[in-house]
């Protein structure tokens, strides 16, 4: 027996009215073109971090210089780094494949004096924060999530989830663990919507607290 005119115009009208949200953001692998894109708008999602302001306390040059910076400590990745964007570069996420080495050692003699002229006054802030961080990463192979940033005018969007959510799902199909360090209290919900815990508060001498972050899968 069919249903009633009527009830199917109702059914019709309230699947047309179900509301999915806005599509999920296109994420894809940086090219090698867009490093500057990528860099520049890192340098503008990190302008208000507390460790970005600790590092480069001189607003002016702030953006500029962190993003100098992450393109340093990417560049000390060597082929072991993993950089997602979006389609139009609205935000990246920069990650460490397993086995990595430890960012923060810029052990290549050239990376490190650019790193030292990069930094000026901040250089030994910013060795110390190298030095701590180094000291806390997992010794056990993991996913090291270096950086995930959001243009600031293209936040609450679901672009950082976007850009994280293909490295986790490797990490499931793997099960290996991921890794991070947050630097604002207020992202630690974040990560735990995706499946992080905080492991450790760590405080960077004369400057702010970080978190440290673990994924585990299975």
């Amino acid at each position: 027996m069919s249903a009633p005119k009527d009830a199917e115009t109702n059914l019709f009208e309230q699947q047309e009215s179900f509301d999915f949200g806005p599509p999920r953001p296109f994420v894809r692998p940086a090219l090698p073109a867009e490093r500057r894109s990528v860099l520049e708008v890192i340098g503008r999602a990190f302008h208000d971090d507390p460790v970005t302001c600790h590092l480069f306390p001189k607003e002016h040059k702030r953006a500029m210089r962190w993003a100098r910076f992450s393109g340093l400590a990417i560049k000390s990745m060597g082929d072991t780094a993993h950089i997602l964007t979006t389609e139009s570069v609205q935000g990246a996420a920069v990650w460490q494949l397993p086995n990595g080495g430890r960012l923060g050692a810029l052990t290549n003699f050239g990376i490190a004096f650019r790193f030292l002229m990069l930094a000026g006054l901040g250089a030994r802030r910013a060795i110390r924060l190298g030095d701590l961080t180094s000291a806390h990463r997992p010794s056990e192979p993991h996913y090291y999530l270096g950086v995930l940033g959001t243009d600031p005018d293209q936040q609450s969007k679901g672009i950082g989830s976007a850009l994280i959510q293909p490295v986790l799902d490797r990490c499931d199909k793997e099960r290996i663990p991921a890794y991070l360090e947050s630097s604002k209290k207020k992202n630690l919900p974040f990560y735990q919507k995706h499946g992080f815990e905080v492991i450790d508060e760590l405080q960077i001498p004369e400057g702010p607290p970080i978190w440290t972050m673990m994924r585990r899968t299975g």
